[in-house]
């Protein structure tokens, strides 16, 4: 079977889905009564579905994608990371005590085009962060759908 070389570039074009960022050198961020959703505004990489602004990915195509985070704080308040999934948790993520602390996680998720994932800082607790980025999120297409 021959495809047409436009329908060949389209489907190339868009199974290459990657964002890399970081929260950069920003300090303390919270902690504050409400819950926030983070943004990440070092990018490294992004073929286009990242927001930096509102620090959400949308999925631009139905696949499979592997989402990761990682966290940092350092203190004796607690550190609650949320990996979100259309405004639903799929990983939490805890730390606390007294010393530098890091958490990471992250997860394989089937999206469908169009549908958003981002994080979520709980409310009352913090992360830091600073030129060694230690607060990144990080995303890619595994394979279409």
């Amino acid at each position: 079977m021959i495809f047409p070389l436009a329908d060949l570039k389209s489907s190339i074009q868009g199974s290459r889905v990657a964002f890399g960022a970081s929260i950069g050198n920003v300090g303390d961020t919270g902690p504050i009564s409400a819950e926030i959703t983070l943004t990440y505004n070092t990018v490294y990489f992004n073929s286009g579905s990242y927001n930096p602004g509102t620090g959400i990915f949308t999925a631009p195509v139905r696949g499979v994608y592997y989402i990761s985070f990682s966290g940092h704080n350092l203190s004796t308040r607690s550190m609650g990371l949320r990996l979100m999934k259309n405004g639903e948790q799929t990983v939490y993520n805890h730390a606390a005590g007294n010393r530098h602390e890091t958490a990471t996680n992250g997860m394989t998720l089937q999206l469908a085009a169009g549908e958003q994932v981002y994080m979520r800082l709980h409310a009352n607790t913090w992360i830091f962060d600073n030129v060694n980025n230690h607060n990144t999120f990080i995303g890619h297409l595994l394979f279409p759908l």
